[in-house]
């Protein structure tokens, strides 16, 4: 019974195709089928009849049309509904009273009509188009990496998109530069080609072809893909991709890095360029400047000279030649001068200067270079400018004034291009010890580096007093060091030790006391001079240890106290005898008694010696006399 309802629907189709197709006056024609727009993936809800139908679809039958052909594929008796086998069996369900009919796991393959017939309470029928849709993947462009060259005589591979799985087949666009391409007779050729995939998506593959010229090196090329989902119209882009071009050379140049005033010691690089790509096989050319021909330089494998450090032979004129090796066409670029500034080694006069003590003595600094030059003149130790030009005049020279000063001849124009000399002044004199006396607290059966330093020219030499190891150092052409590593001993302790330096002209000493003091750490103590008592005497000064000096000062506090004293005592003696009128107008004569004129002596007298109380010798070595021993008298007769 069933199988011959499913005939009468079919022969009920079939008429209405054939009335259809006749033009059966009276008959109205089939009504355009409902679309339903659904993403692969997604659920479908078809329902058996319009929105606004308020028909009885308790007793139905659902159909898929496939090429014609209906199959039916759900029954629907008293609200209830059945699958029938096949590729749908599992994918239907019922909904909304069994009016809606449900399709999950949406594909390709569901694009179709779907038919309804109702059968009570008269027969009726609702036909709904599935429209599925899936959007590609992005599209994956591909540059044609062997480049393309202007001289082809047909258009040239420029790219390659494909865009994956998508559903219907989207459509390709060209764009250069942002320009969409179209096709163009033996210009611009668009090949596409599609794929369908075995789960019904398609995969869209174009191939772009172009003549292209040479300012298309940098043109910049992408394609687009457009499609359809239920939320309308979408598009993708690829990413833009540059295509080689190549086209011969029209002309060569030089180029000179760095740019601007170059000096010698830059490192300086000369490279040819040309606008051909590939660029062609080049060389760089020098004039000789003896047969004014032109001679090729040696150049790397890039065909770049590399002149490091550059020099003023290297200045000069330059060309380049480019040779293409597909064509054989060989072009010629400009000459180019290049230009290395200099300066050249400086000359001082005189070279090695020495003078006597209070003279005069003029230096003078010469140069030479291809641009204006500036001179001027630093003391080298204190790198203090003493004058500027080439001239330093020197007047009434003290040993100080040696030592080494620098001229510096630069050119202002080129910076940092400049070149120095440094002349070391002599002064004839005995030597100067750097210290007269030094004191050092030492540890018994140490080792201790003693160190002595002295200067004069002609340059001194040092002996020690003591034995051990000795090492000399040049602290400059006038001055040494000497270093002396000696064992700490009881005889050292007690005999300290002295430096000698001598030259033809004199000598002096540099005396090193040691203390034991095993409650400190090894210091150093010592005793400065003026410049000219180091040069000119080889006297030992000593310092006042801190309890003399508190001695000192108490003797004094006492001394004067006692004059005070003394002097109050003879006051008030006469005043009591009535010698001294005080009150009264005018000078009065202290007197004594006759007997007494001349003996009346205040003496007060220091136990200490002078040399105890501080009292350095003098540089010339006087001395007091033997009955000098620092006596004071307070005479009061005159």
């Amino acid at each position: 019974m069933e199988r011959s309802g499913l005939i009468c629907a079919f022969l009920i189709a079939a008429c209405c195709c054939c009335r259809r197709a006749a033009g059966v006056p009276g008959e109205a024609e089939q009504p355009e089928p409902e679309q339903v727009e659904v993403e692969v993936g997604g659920t479908a809800l078809l329902r058996c009849g319009p929105s606004h139908s308020q028909g009885n679809f308790s007793h139905a039958d659902w159909f898929s049309v496939h090429k014609e052909k209906p199959t039916l594929i759900f029954r629907v008796r008293q609200g209830q509904g059945q699958s029938e086998p096949g590729e749908y069996q599992s994918r239907l369900s019922l909904q909304d009273k069994g009016t809606t009919l449900v399709l999950t796991g949406i594909t390709p393959h569901d694009e179709r009509i779907f038919l309804c017939q109702g059968k009570r309470p008269r027969s009726q029928e609702h036909r709904i188009q599935l429209r599925v849709y899936k959007a590609p993947e992005e599209p994956l462009i591909q540059v044609n990496a062997l480049g393309i060259s202007v001289n082809s005589e047909e258009p040239g591979e420029v790219a390659t998109c494909v865009g994956r799985n998508g559903y219907p087949l989207p459509q390709v666009t060209w764009y250069k530069n942002s320009q969409s391409l179209k096709e163009e007779k033996n210009r611009v050729h668009i090949q596409s080609s599609q794929i369908v995939e075995s789960s019904g998506l398609y995969t869209l593959r174009s191939v772009l072809k172009a003549q292209l010229t040479k300012e298309d090196k940098d043109a910049q090329f992408y394609c687009e893909l457009s499609y359809r989902l239920p939320s309308g119209n979408h598009m993708k882009e690829s990413r833009e991709v540059t295509v080689p071009v190549f086209y011969p050379a029209e002309r060569v140049w030089l180029e000179v890095e760095p740019e601007g005033m170059l000096k010698e010691g830059d490192r300086v690089e000369i490279r040819c360029l040309a606008d051909g790509n590939p660029p062609p096989h080049f060389s760089i050319s020098k004039q000789n400047l003896s047969t004014r021909e032109m001679e090729e330089e040696r150049t790397d494998d890039n065909g770049v000279l590399v002149l490091e450090p550059a020099q003023k032979e290297h200045s000069g004129l330059y060309e380049c030649q480019g040779l293409d090796l597909e064509t054989t066409a060989s072009l010629l670029s400009d000459q180019q001068e290049l230009v290395v500034n200099y300066v050249s080694e400086v000359r001082v006069s005189p070279a090695a200067p020495e003078t006597q003590e209070g003279s005069s003595l003029t230096l003078t600094c010469e140069a030479e270079s291809n641009q204006d030059l500036e001179f001027q003149w630093l003391r080298e130790k204190t790198g203090k400018v003493l004058a500027k030009g080439p001239v330093l005049p020197l007047r009434n020279l003290k040993r100080e004034a040696g030592g080494g000063y620098r001229c510096v001849a630069s050119v202002p124009s080129v910076p940092g291009l400049n070149r120095t000399q440094l002349v070391n002044v002599a002064i004839f004199g005995s030597p100067w010890m750097a210290l007269r006396e030094r004191k050092m607290w030492v540890k018994e059966n140490s080792v201790l580096n003693l160190s002595c330093e002295a200067s004069g020219h002609p340059r001194p030499s040092i002996v020690w007093s003591v034995d051990g190891a000795a090492s000399e150092q040049d602290q400059d052409p006038q001055s040494v060091l000497s270093v002396l590593s000696v064992l700490v001993t009881p005889e050292l302790l007690e005999t300290g030790a002295e430096c000698v330096a001598s030259n033809s002209l004199g000598r002096n000493t540099t005396v090193i006391i040691l203390e034991l003091d095993s409650n400190r750490t090894t210091s150093l103590s010592t005793s400065t001079v003026s410049p000219y008592a180091r040069a000119n005497s080889t006297s030992t000064e000593k310092k006042l240890t801190e309890p003399e000096s508190k001695g000192v000062v108490i003797v004094a506090v006492t001394v004067c106290v006692l004059v005070l004293a003394v002097l109050g005592a003879v006051l008030y003696f006469f005043y009591k005898k009535g010698k001294l009128p005080c009150g009264r107008s005018g000078k009065q004569e202290i007197t004594l008694p006759p007997s007494r004129k001349g003996e009346f002596v205040v003496e007060v007298k220091s136990d200490k010696l002078p040399e105890e109380m501080g009292l350095l010798q003098g540089s010339n070595g006087d001395k007091r006399a033997p009955g000098d021993q620092g006596e004071k008298y307070i005479d009061l007769r005159h």
